[in-house]
């Protein structure tokens, strides 16, 4: 049995020099009295420089340098923390990353390479570039220092005093909620959120086994991952977490809100799990102290949310 507390904890301390501290605010949005933690601030945009950071930091990086496979916002994490640590990174990417991840990918100084297809065609080519060269992967979502990286999230939250009894989490390959998952270790509960268009957790829950999927819609570029990872389902099935599926249209009411209401301009992935809070996807209890983490802000653009 992997022993999450401790590896969260280590990779704490091991990433507290390169990455923010993000701010955390109670808010009302929808009637809903909701936490908040604005992971969306966090260095490139997301909470995936915790896991890239961690990751290079516990291993030795062998001369050819670091090699990803991402939607955008990890292979952005990862070309700006082998920047910052001084290795070569090379990134491949789908198409559907889109012109804002891929703009913020080459500004990062990576390799980047743009293939046809969507993220696990993007995951071949990474794969086949480390068996060429001997350059290290930097796993999006399926390693033990990716997920311990993500983890440091919610570490981080419950230090600044988070209180609530739910943490609703987006979903995509499954790193950030599974390191949630791990530093919880049941303490609070955890709900899965995924677009309808985008559900490998979902998909591999009700089949009792990673699957492959379709993916699409608003968020595939963030949230796409064909196939849940292990170590994600592991940790879903022995906490036994809830799973839910929103609409596109409500992924996007959702970031709406958020700029409206609070200013806060996420990308429609970081609007997925505040989606199930005010489409009713998700229905607190009475009294019921519920959170959301925000984790992405990394869209070409919000003149649409003006």
């Amino acid at each position: 049995m992997q022993d999450w507390t401790g590896e969260i904890e280590a990779a704490r301390e091991r990433i507290a020099a390169h990455v923010r501290r993000t701010p955390v605010m109670q808010a009302v949005l929808g009637g809903h009295d909701v936490a908040l933690k604005f992971e969306h601030v966090q260095h490139t945009g997301s909470f995936k420089p915790r896991g890239a950071f961690n990751t290079l930091l516990s291993r030795e990086v062998p001369e050819a340098g670091v090699v990803a496979a991402s939607g955008g916002n990890h292979g952005a994490a990862v070309a700006y923390a082998a920047a910052q640590l001084g290795h070569r990174a090379k990134v491949f990417v789908p198409e559907m990353a889109g012109p804002a991840k891929i703009a913020l990918i080459e500004r990062a100084g990576a390799d980047l390479v743009v293939v046809p297809g969507a993220y696990a065609n993007a995951l071949e080519a990474a794969e086949a570039h480390e068996a060429e060269t001997g350059a290290m992967q930097v796993h999006a979502y399926d390693s033990v220092q990716t997920v311990a990286g993500q983890g440091t999230v919610m570490a981080e939250w419950e230090a600044q005093g988070l209180e609530a009894d739910t943490v609703l989490i987006a979903v995509g390959g499954g790193g950030l909620i599974a390191g949630a998952m791990g530093w919880l270790a049941g303490r609070r509960k955890v709900v899965a959120v995924e677009p309808r268009l985008s559900c490998a957790l979902h998909a591999a829950l009700q089949q009792g086994a990673p699957v492959d999927v379709d993916v699409s819609g608003v968020a595939a570029n963030a949230l796409g991952a064909r196939r849940i990872g292990e170590i994600c389902l592991e940790l879903a099935q022995a906490r036994n977490v809830e799973s839910l599926l929103v609409e596109d249209d409500r992924i996007t009411a959702a970031r709406t809100l958020l700029w409206r209401e609070l200013r806060q301009a996420v990308e429609p992935a970081g609007a997925t799990a505040m989606a199930a809070l005010l489409s009713g996807a998700y229905r607190p209890e009475k009294g019921e102290r519920v959170a959301v983490l925000l984790c992405g802000a990394n869209a070409a653009g919000f003149d649409g949310l003006m």
